[in-house]
């Protein structure tokens, strides 16, 4: 009699591992914003969407996220939409193998963060010349833009200072301890490891304005880039707005992902928003209205498009 009952049980167990959904979220380094709102979602999702287990990785940010999506293994990624765009077209540091990649969420704007000390005497862009700078960790989408701005600002990044390839946690580390005189990072707000050198005693930060390099970046790559502002409130001892450079971040994956799959993610992000605005503030700037073909050079899955559509958003 428990034979019958053995092989009903393995045949069950067989049956559920078959539709079992195991997702890993590519995040970015840990002190980033990426890092806890991948988690966020990693515990949303397998809370809340049935056979769903997701784990949210640690990454180099954006540029590693699109390798292990076009890996075609079961990820979902954080991206900035320029480095998506290079993922897409198959340039910059995807040469010769594009990635077929769609959209399931625009997220929040990513703030460029151009970083000094007080100490230091860097005011402006210009005064990085010469200097020791942090221009963002490889893989990471922080390199990219970094790369990008300086160049508009008239620098040569290769010839004109000392490049260290370090994530914000690294950065701020090396700038506590005058291994670097500035770094840049690109991110939500507030960034944890800012906060931490922003509070940190005897330290005064200094946020370098560049928001007049965003017309030099777009002439060369499209209009991707727009002017913002760093609230002063937004970390200690900051004595005015910070005028930059920002854009936007999306949540990506393989065009292969079966379509219910990616209609169940976008549909839990929506269903326990504020499970994940409690785990990070970003969280608050995904809403239907803002998902728009405009905000993403990406097209959007179609399982993202048919709930947002439900929901009475328009994409295009």
């Amino acid at each position: 009699m428990r034979l019958p009952k053995l092989f009903a049980a393995l045949a069950l167990a067989a049956s559920s591992s078959v539709f079992a959904q195991n997702i890993s979220i590519a995040t970015g380094g840990t002190g980033g914003v990426y890092y806890p709102m991948g988690g966020g979602l990693a515990a949303v999702l397998s809370k809340h969407v049935a056979g769903m287990q997701a784990t949210a990785e640690v990454t180099g940010g954006s540029v590693d996220n699109l390798n292990l999506i076009a890996s075609g293994k079961p990820y979902v990624g954080f991206s900035m939409v320029d480095a998506a765009l290079d993922a897409a077209r198959g340039v910059d540091k995807f040469t010769g193998r594009k990635v077929d990649l769609r959209t399931l969420l625009v997220l929040y704007p990513n703030r460029m963060h151009v970083v000094t000390v007080e100490s230091t005497g860097i005011k402006t862009m210009r005064d990085l010349k010469g200097r020791r700078v942090a221009t963002g960790s490889p893989g990471s989408a922080t390199e990219v833009m970094a790369l990008r701005l300086i160049e508009a600002a008239g620098l040569d990044p290769n010839k004109d200072m000392t490049r260290e390839r370090l994530g914000v946690a690294e950065s701020v580390n090396a700038i506590k301890d005058k291994k670097v005189d500035a770094f840049f990072w690109v991110g939500g707000l507030p960034t944890a490891a800012v906060t931490d050198l922003a509070s940190t005693p005897g330290t005064k930060i200094r946020m370098i304005d560049h928001a007049e390099a965003v017309a030099a970046m777009n002439k060369k790559y499209g209009d991707l880039y727009y002017a913002d502002t760093i609230p002063r409130t937004t970390y200690s001892g900051m004595d005015a707005d910070n005028k930059i450079a920002s854009v936007a971040n999306i949540l990506v994956v393989n065009a292969k992902m079966p379509d219910d799959q990616a209609y169940k993610i976008v549909k839990a992000v929506f269903d326990h928003h504020k499970d994940l605005v409690a785990v990070h503030k970003e969280y608050s700037s995904v809403t239907i209205p803002n998902q728009k073909q405009v905000s993403s050079p990406i097209p959007f899955h179609p399982g993202a498009v048919k709930f947002i559509q439900e929901k009475g958003g328009k994409i295009n």
